[in-house]
């Protein structure tokens, strides 16, 4: 294949910060680290705080010189979100990247605090506002960008605007895929925005595959036996996430994963999506929705 990218061929990114939820575990802990030895100023965004701390020491321990920090986000919470976006917005003149990779797949019925659908809520909601509130310090960062993990689930997906929290039957599987395709129709949304306003920052997408992480611990025991045999280990995984994240040659809309069958494993490149994340209308209308759930309003 000609598209083989070497991120071992990338230089140093001293003087630049990024962000990455999830950082804690799974494949947001590789891609932090990843980001650490390339000398990026990285924040763990995480909920669990042992667990995280836990991830800097073994950042620091492979990378001594990184400077890794710590800044409590659940996700499920808008007001966590708030106050972190504050605290970093306090503590940090510029951003130069933000990864949107935390998410809880297939769990039992559950809703927020705020009454969400817990996937929805999680994996794109608590995503929708943190990306908000962070643009106004990436808006004058040259080469800033966006990174929106999705998966190759959205490809069954759709948006249910009648029922998005499945308040009138719960199909959890359905529930994962929505969320999966509203990060990626966010990212293409969010791209056509910031490119019509003339922002330097850049939204792309991508999605690790099928990645032994600890993403599958809802699913049923058949199929957490077979996903590490048929897919890829978390550090593989990541490679897309780190590749829409660094390789200068990627453009903003554009989609990364796996090269494999089904795109389940293999080097990291630019993929396709189903027709419905192409779809402006919807992409416009979720927009809108999502600004009046979460009770926020984009500055671009």
């Amino acid at each position: 294949m000609n598209d083989i990218w070497n991120i071992e061929a990338l230089g140093l990114q001293h003087g630049r910060t990024a962000i990455v939820t999830g950082a804690n575990i799974g494949l947001g802990f590789e891609t932090a680290k990843v980001l650490a030895g390339k000398g990026f100023e990285v924040i763990l965004a995480a909920r669990n705080r042992k667990k995280a701390e836990e991830a800097l020491h073994k950042i620091i321990h492979e990378f001594p010189e990184s400077k890794p920090a710590f800044i409590p986000l659940d996700l499920s919470r808008l007001s966590s979100v708030r106050e972190f976006a504050n605290e970093v917005s306090g503590k940090y003149a510029k951003l130069d990247l933000l990864i949107n990779n935390a998410g809880i797949m297939v769990p039992p019925y559950t809703i927020t605090e705020y009454g969400f659908e817990s996937q929805f809520g999680t994996n794109y909601l608590g995503h929708f506002l943190l990306t908000g509130m962070l643009l106004p310090l990436m808006k004058n960062v040259a080469g800033s960008r966006v990174v929106s993990v999705s998966s190759i689930a959205h490809k069954n997906g759709d948006i249910y605007f009648n029922d998005l929290q499945f308040a009138k039957s719960y199909n959890k599987i359905k529930a994962y895929s929505q969320s999966k395709l509203a990060c990626l129709m966010f990212s293409y949304e969010l791209h056509r925005r910031l490119e019509k306003s003339g922002y330097p920052t850049v939204s792309v997408a991508a999605h690790p595959g099928v990645s032994s992480t600890n993403l599958g611990q809802n699913m049923s025991p058949v199929l957490r036996y077979f996903f590490p045999r048929i897919g890829q280990t978390a550090k593989a995984g990541a490679l897309p996430l780190l590749r829409a994240a660094l390789d200068n040659t990627v453009k903003g809309g554009e989609y990364y994963g796996p090269d494999g069958f089904l795109e389940m494993k293999g080097n990291p490149v630019k993929v396709g999506s189903s027709k419905i994340s192409k779809d402006k209308e919807k992409a416009a209308r979720l927009w809108e929705v999502s600004e009046k759930l979460v009770n926020f309003s984009f500055r671009i």
